[in-house]
């Protein structure tokens, strides 16, 4: 397998994404917008596109941010989806991913920074993929925003902050707006790239401070993400 990841900002790293990767043999390429780097002009040596989060949202301009070419990403996106790739997009990436099947993105109900449960639909606990996840499960977050649904879109799970936590667009490409690819390394980049703006957000029901951000274990819902990843790649390689 190769996974092509896009990476829109230094500290919106890959992070439990890499390391399942790594874990698996797999071999790993990257758009890193933010330094210039091109998105994939083919996606024939490419079997898994993942698509990061990032401070933009998909109605940002060129001119807000000269190196995030929302209409490409999403042009990306729907062309690996229509090429049978599978396709994960993470919480920006999961935004991109509904616009790009003609679904809008919106505001949550809540901003949401830290880790906190989400809830299976009875769909999530039906679909194999997700049914080892429980009923519930404590994942990362750090948005404002949630992805759109099309007709077709599944809803996988929620959280009491956000109804659109993880979403089914096919049964290859996913829409993840929580962080479940959070390490220390990770949340370590997030908070020095917002520091300033934490001492305004205490009024916020679902955001951790810094110092609970560091000390949340994150491995579990690691494990869970890499067999969610494990049951998509099966899925990928035994399409038609």
């Amino acid at each position: 397998m190769h996974i092509h990841f896009v990476v829109h900002e230094s500290f919106e790293a890959p992070g439990a994404y890499e390391t399942w990767a790594a874990n698996r043999g797999h071999t790993v390429g990257y758009s890193r917008v933010y330094l210039g780097d091109a998105l994939p002009a083919s996606l024939a040596a490419i079997d898994m596109l993942v698509v990061m989060g990032g401070p933009q949202s998909p109605a940002t301009t060129l001119e807000e941010c000269p190196h995030f070419d929302a209409a490409a990403e999403k042009a990306l996106i729907a062309r690996a989806i229509a090429e049978g790739k599978a396709v994960v997009g993470v919480c920006l990436g999961s935004q991109l991913m509904g616009e790009a099947l003609g679904a809008p993105c919106e505001h949550s109900p809540e901003k949401e920074i830290g880790k906190f449960p989400i809830t299976l639909t009875a769909a999530g606990l039906a679909n194999d993929k997700f049914a080892p996840f429980g009923s519930t499960l404590d994942v990362g977050h750090w948005h404002s925003d949630m992805p759109g649904l099309t007709p077709d879109a599944v809803l996988i799970a929620a959280s009491e902050g956000c109804p659109r936590q993880i979403v089914e667009y096919g049964k290859l490409a996913y829409g993840f707006q929580c962080h479940m690819e959070f390490t220390p390394e990770v949340i370590d980049l997030l908070i020095a790239a917002s520091e300033a703006e934490f001492p305004t957000l205490t009024a916020h029901r679902f955001v951790q401070q810094p110092d609970a951000l560091r000390r949340n274990d994150y491995t579990a819902m690691n494990e869970k993400l890499f067999g969610f990843l494990d049951k998509l790649v099966r899925e990928y390689e035994a399409r038609a």
